[in-house]
C-alpha cells in the first residue's frame, strides 16, 4: 500500500469533467476513507493507459504495486486495505444489503437514466471516443440515440418511477444509511452525478422532495466534492 493512490476516471473532450457513475463512487469512496487521490483523465478509446490492469474500463485504483478494478472491488479493497479509516460499511449485514443497492442500482436505474442522458453524450466527448460510443450505446439499447432523444418525456416517467423505492427510503431518514452516508449512498448518487455532470435534463420531478433533498446533502457532503466538479452543460 502507498500513499501514491491514482484513480482513472472516464473523462470528456474537457479532461476536467468526469462523469462516470462507476468513478464517482470510487472518488466518493476515497473521501468517505479521507484517502488523497490523483485522478488522472481517461477515454474509452485509451484502452492501453490501463493496460496494466488486464481489462478495458473505469475505474482503475493503483495504490503502489497493487491495482483494483470495478467500483464494487474498490469498495471492498479500500474497507480492508484501510481499516484504520472510516468503514464504507458499517457492518457485514450493512455490506450485504450495499450489494442490494448495487445489483437495483445497475440493472434498475442505470439503464432507465441511460435512455435519458446517452442521446446527449457524444457532444460531450473527446472526439476520437464519439463513434464507439454511439455504436456500443445503440447496440447496448437496440434503438439509435436519435430514437431515444425522441422517447424523452417516456424516458423520465419511466425512471421517476423506478426511483419509488429510493423515495420511500428518504421519506424518514436523511441517507439510505440513516443519519450519515456510506458506500450504500455514494452507489446511487453516483448516478446522480453522472446526469449532474453530462446532462442538462433535471431528471426528477418539482415536487420530488425527498429525493431532492437527499442529492443536495451528497452535493455537499465530503466538503462539497461532488458539487465543485465541473460540468458539461
Amino acid at each position: 500500500m502507498s500513499n501514491a493512490l491514482k484513480l482513472f476516471e472516464l473523462a470528456g473532450a474537457d479532461a476536467a469533467v468526469r462523469f462516470s457513475p462507476y468513478c464517482w463512487r470510487a472518488r466518493l469512496a476515497l473521501a468517505h476513507k479521507g484517502l488523497p487521490v490523483e485522478t488522472i483523465p481517461w477515454r474509452f478509446t485509451e484502452k492501453e493507459a490501463i493496460a496494466v490492469s488486464g481489462q478495458g474500463k473505469v475505474p482503475v485504483l493503483i495504490d503502489g504495486e497493487r491495482c483494483v478494478y470495478d467500483s464494487w472491488a474498490i469498495a471492498e479493497y479500500l474497507e480492508a486495505a484501510y481499516p484504520d479509516r472510516p468503514s464504507l460499511f458499517g457492518s457485514p449485514e450493512a455490506r450485504a444489503l450495499a450489494r442490494f443497492v448495487n445489483c437495483w442500482t445497475r440493472e434498475a436505474i442505470h439503464p432507465a437514466l441511460g435512455r435519458i442522458i446517452a442521446p446527449g453524450l457524444p457532444a460531450i466527448l473527446a472526439e476520437k471516443d464519439r463513434a464507439y460510443f454511439v455504436s456500443s450505446r445503440e447496440a447496448r439499447f437496440g434503438v439509435s440515440l436519435a430514437a431515444l432523444a425522441e422517447r424523452r418525456d417516456e424516458s423520465l416517467a419511466a425512471l421517476r418511477r423506478a426511483l419509488a423505492p429510493l423515495r420511500g427510503a428518504l421519506a424518514d431518514q436523511p441517507y439510505l444509511a440513516g443519519a450519515a452516508p456510506n458506500y450504500a449512498d455514494h452507489i446511487v448518487f453516483g448516478a446522480f452525478q453522472w446526469a449532474r455532470v453530462a446532462s442538462p435534463v433535471e431528471i426528477l420531478a418539482a415536487d420530488d422532495s425527498a429525493i431532492a433533498a437527499w442529492r443536495e446533502r451528497m452535493l455537499d457532503a465530503y466538503g462539497g466534492l461532488a458539487r465543485r466538479a465541473p460540468r458539461a452543460v
